[in-house]
C-alpha cells in the first residue's frame, strides 16, 4: 500500500496549487478558520465575564441558539462581531486573534 502526503491528496482531490479550484478551497478554509477563532474569542470573553449564552443573547437581542452558532464560528458577520463585543463591554476597537494579530472593529 502506498502512502500519500497531505499535499499529494490535496493535489489529487482539490487541484494543484495555483489552480482556481485550489485557490478557492484555500480561501474558504482560511475564512472558516478565521470565523472559528473569532467565535472562540467571543466565547472566552463571555466566560471570563461569567455570562451564560442566554445572558449574552439577551444583551445582543438574539436567542441563545444564535450565540451558540456565533461561538462555533457560524453566522459570523462584521455586524455580529461588533454587536457581540459591544454587548460584552469591549472598550477597544480591536480584536486580538492571537497568531493572526489584531483586527480593528470600529
Amino acid at each position: 500500500m502506498k502512502l500519500h502526503s497531505h499535499e499529494e491528496m490535496l493535489d489529487t482531490v482539490i487541484g494543484k496549487k495555483g489552480t482556481a479550484a485550489r485557490n478557492d478551497f484555500e480561501a474558504r478554509l482560511k475564512a472558516e478558520i478565521d470565523a472559528y477563532q473569532i467565535g472562540e474569542a467571543i466565547k472566552q470573553t463571555r466566560q471570563q465575564q461569567n455570562l451564560t449564552q442566554k445572558q449574552l443573547g439577551e444583551r445582543m437581542g438574539v436567542q441563545e441558539a444564535q450565540i451558540s452558532k456565533i461561538e462555533s464560528g457560524k453566522s459570523i458577520t462584521y455586524a455580529t462581531i461588533v454587536r457581540a463585543f459591544k454587548a460584552l463591554g469591549a472598550k477597544s476597537a480591536s480584536l486580538d486573534l492571537g497568531v493572526l494579530g489584531r483586527v480593528a472593529l470600529w
